[in-house]
């Protein structure tokens, strides 16, 4: 059974942390309707939701994605790389709980779960304003007892390493050539963003279909040309927070 643990958007989300983005309004009822209807898509694709509730004083807190690493055997709790953020994890610690062994990362360690991308046994950390060095020696050190790999990636001009690139497929990836050298992930096979879509490499995929926003159709078009089956869903107002569709969920099998 999938799992996928969201929260609900914060009504003070306009008070987000921003990196690479200028201020927006954020119209907090759409964004919350957006949300569920993001909801809905996991659960339309075979997710048991479990919703957590809005933190108020926490403004980033719907992107739960950020605040741990759930793997088959252990989940890593983060330690968010804005200091805003890291009261976000310990209620996350309590819902994963009933699932797996939580170990934390500890400072001087930095990493946003945004920043790790995982492709079958081997973890990329993306070495961004939120993930450092010591954070992926303590992951691989956590790591090694079940054969994983820890690597870091140098990104550049984006917020997390899964703003550059992600997973569509079991072999194939959508990237963003510009925020990240695509030949550090070996001979995967890559699907370049439109040129016009810089923000588009972020997508999430469950089983066979990724879940991907509605704000970027050229790219869009660009995976269905490659076979990837798309459930596209609006979180236009999630995306002026900084946000994007892994990072409002965290996805696991039971």
């Amino acid at each position: 059974m999938l799992i996928a643990i969201t929260r609900e958007v914060s009504p003070n989300i306009s008070q987000c942390e921003l990196t690479h983005l200028d201020r927006q309004p954020i119209d907090l009822a759409l964004a919350q309707a957006q949300h569920h209807q993001y909801e809905a898509a996991l659960e339309a694709l075979g997710c048991q939701l479990v919703r957590l509730p809005a933190e108020p004083t926490l403004p980033d807190s719907v992107f739960v994605e950020d605040t741990a690493i759930v793997l088959d055997e252990i989940a890593l709790l983060t330690r968010p790389g804005a200091d805003s953020r890291q009261a976000e994890t310990a209620s996350i610690a309590q819902a994963l709980a009933p699932y797996r062994t939580v170990q934390p990362i500890v400072a001087p360690g930095i990493v946003d779960g945004g920043d790790v991308l995982r492709i079958g046994k081997r973890l990329y950390v993306g070495l961004s304003s939120r993930s450092n060095e010591a954070a992926v020696a303590q992951m691989a050190d956590l790591l090694r007892p079940f054969d994983y790999s820890v690597q870091g990636v140098q990104v550049h001009g984006c917020l997390h390493l899964k703003s550059a690139v992600t997973q569509v497929s079991p072999t194939m990836l959508l990237v963003n050539p510009v925020w990240v050298d695509a030949g550090l992930f070996g001979d995967i096979q890559v699907i370049e963003v439109d040129s016009e879509e810089p923000h588009a490499a972020n997508a999430l995929l469950i089983g066979d279909t990724v879940v991907y926003p509605t704000s970027y159709p050229y790219t869009a078009q660009r995976l269905a040309q490659y076979g990837i089956q798309v459930q596209r869903v609006d979180v236009g107002e999630l995306i002026k927070a900084e946000g994007a569709v892994t990072c409002c969920s965290l996805v696991f099998t039971q």
